[in-house]
């Protein structure tokens, strides 16, 4: 499998450089295919709304459904086959009046953006899959509840609440409260609060915290960040970042920490990226020795939301 992943990585990477340097007034094969698998992706997400028509009411919104697919390889010294494949799908249904989404995600969406080979196997393992539908009473609410199956296949419930409010005009808070309870699991739940800080027009800075207790194992996970988010243009940034982990169990200690600068820039057209990311990263399982790494990566984004 993480063959047939390189394989794909490195042939959507080499149409993107001869694409590139081709005509843009003329539509390429690349441009084909966006379009083919971006139909296909809205009338699937159309015939799954149709559902819950109610043929006494016509309803003039369509549903609309985005892919975001991303593939990476994360080589670093003593670890060179680390592969990143993420797939994340998510439908919004008018029928409903908007409160219900369909969503399918290989990670859980929760976690900090960071590099996975960070990330201990166990927690990767717990997180690989998940589909669910999601419920708000508006569609501007704070609050949502989501059932589904995720973690190796459990059945689960969640609701969470998600709001924000300005401190000054450079300081905005953000806060995120959930509650789960998965069937082998059991219960758990998670408290992240991130604080932006507006430095200048280009650069943003960001201070992330994240708590998360599984009743399974009577512990807890502790996970801090400090950003810098640098924009050049509308096309191009920067994200400078230092990251830590640990777990309270069997002690509060530190299990990993991590240094990286991402670059991630849109190419000549605007669903498909790419990010260039090295990185220092030190764990507790490797003795705190430092591992050296880059991360390639490219992702697209198919549909509209």
């Amino acid at each position: 499998m993480r063959k047939l992943v390189v394989i794909v990585y490195f042939f959507l990477l080499s149409c993107f450089a001869v694409t590139a340097h081709g005509q843009e007034e003329q539509e390429v094969w690349i441009d084909s295919m966006h379009k083919t698998v971006s139909e296909s992706v809205l009338d699937t997400a159309q015939w799954f709304d149709n559902f819950f028509a109610n043929k006494n009411v016509q309803e003039d919104q369509k549903a609309l459904g985005e892919v975001r697919l991303r593939l990476g390889w994360i080589p670093r010294s003593r670890e060179l086959e680390e592969i990143e494949a993420r797939l994340k799908v998510r439908v919004k249904l008018p029928n409903l009046k908007n409160r219900v989404d369909l969503i399918l995600t290989d990670s859980d969406d929760d976690q900090e953006d960071k590099i996975r080979s960070s990330r201990r196997s166990q927690f990767n393992r717990d997180d690989s899959f998940n589909v669910a539908l999601r419920y708000k009473a508006r569609p501007d609410s704070g609050l949502s509840h989501r059932i589904g199956f995720g973690r190796r296949f459990q059945y689960y419930a969640r609701s969470r609440y998600r709001d924000g409010f300005t401190l000054t005009d450079s300081l905005e808070m953000r806060y995120d409260a959930s509650i789960y309870y998965y069937n082998r699991d059991k219960f758990g739940a998670t408290l992240s609060f991130t604080f932006d800080y507006d430095f200048s027009q280009e650069l943003l800075l960001r201070y992330h915290n994240r708590f998360d207790y599984r009743d399974r194992s009577k512990d807890w996970i502790w996970q801090h960040s400090w950003q810098g988010l640098h924009q050049f243009d509308d096309t191009s940034a920067v994200i400078y970042g230092f990251y830590i982990e640990g777990i309270s169990q069997p002690n509060y200690r530190l299990e990993e920490y991590l240094v990286s600068a991402k670059l991630r820039k849109q190419t000549k057209r605007n669903w498909l990226f790419y990010e260039i990311e090295p990185f220092v990263l030190w764990r507790r399982d490797e003795h705190f020795s430092a591992s050296y790494g880059i991360a390639l990566r490219l992702e697209g984004y198919f549909g509209e939301r």
